[in-house]
């Protein structure tokens, strides 16, 4: 989460969306992601709360409160949300709560679920 609250923070857009989980990638907006971490100050990020996301785990999620000014309003804001991540082949990626899943097939009634619970698809979302 840190990472991401300094890609934000830096602008690099490019680094929010390769962390992007990839079967969201494709429902990103670049230009808007752009035009958003230009217009805004970050003020600074804290950690409230995490669950998993050890170098065992293959989800995790982060509670986090970050403080940020935005114009035309002058206020420092805030903005609070409980962040979910899926480890796919060693690397962490942020699933994207606004974005659907994009999937290349349907899942088998054996596959792994794709909403990262860890489950087989049948016991979970199927």
């Amino acid at each position: 989460m840190r990472s991401r609250y300094a890609g934000w923070s830096l602008g690099l857009i490019d680094y929010l969306f390769e962390t992007t989980w990839p079967k969201q990638q494709a429902g990103l907006k670049q230009n808007e992601m752009q035009d958003w971490a230009d217009r805004t100050q970050w003020i600074s990020l804290s950690i409230l709360d995490t669950a998993a996301g050890t170098e065992k785990d293959v989800n995790g999620e982060v509670e986090f409160l970050a403080r940020f000014k935005l114009p035309p309003v002058e206020a420092i804001q805030e903005h609070k949300e409980r962040s979910s991540f899926i480890k796919e082949n060693g690397i962490w990626f942020f699933i994207d709560p606004t974005l659907p899943i994009q999937s290349v097939k349907a899942p088998g009634r054996n596959d792994p679920c794709s909403c990262g619970s860890g489950k087989k698809y049948k016991k979970c979302c199927g």
